[in-house]
């Protein structure tokens, strides 16, 4: 329900809700499409890091990804994590991991469905890795918006050099 009457300490020219009897503020374009990347995170099945990714284009949802083994296979948290084992730092040593990243999966699932991700923008929880900033780019997305930051000095350095735009959000 949209409220139409402001009361004091309100913003003009917000939109507001009801929601469960609480005056909510309206989310815009950027925050509902984080906040669905924040929904898809909490499928991960990673122990170490839970990610979520949505493909956006002309404020539409393509396809949404989270981190998890390949389908059909045990989960890291049914079958154990080898980089945790091994104690393997973050950002290290991905090829043992059997996960698939949050970002990975968003292009299999769009690639699956026939969901050309050209010109798209992805909203992701976390800062792509290098591995995922490649594909990214490969796959034709302009921009990425994520909520955290990742120390990945070369990720950074080929989205630059792609001109693919990368902002973090800070909601």
């Amino acid at each position: 329900m949209i409220c139409a009457n402001l009361k004091k300490g309100e913003t003009p020219g917000v939109k507001y809700i009801l929601l469960e009897g609480k005056l909510m503020e309206r989310p815009n374009w950027d925050e509902y499409f984080m906040r669905m990347a924040e929904l898809a995170s909490e499928r991960s099945t990673c122990l170490r890091r839970s990610v979520g990714a949505v493909l956006v284009k002309d404020r539409r949802v393509l396809a949404t990804g989270y981190n998890g083994a390949p389908k059909g296979l045990q989960h890291c948290d049914e079958a154990g994590c080898l980089r945790e084992i091994e104690d393997v730092p973050s950002g290290k040593r991905h090829e043992i991991c059997r996960g698939v990243h949050a970002e990975q999966n968003l292009i299999a699932q769009a690639s699956v469905h026939g969901v050309k991700s050209e010109k798209a923008v992805v909203y992701c929880t976390t800062y792509p890795c290098v591995i995922c900033a490649k594909l990214l780019i490969n796959s034709g997305v302009k921009k990425i918006y994520y909520k955290c930051g990742y120390d990945d000095k070369l990720a950074k350095e080929i989205l630059k050099q792609s001109d693919v735009i990368c902002k973090k959000l800070n909601i």
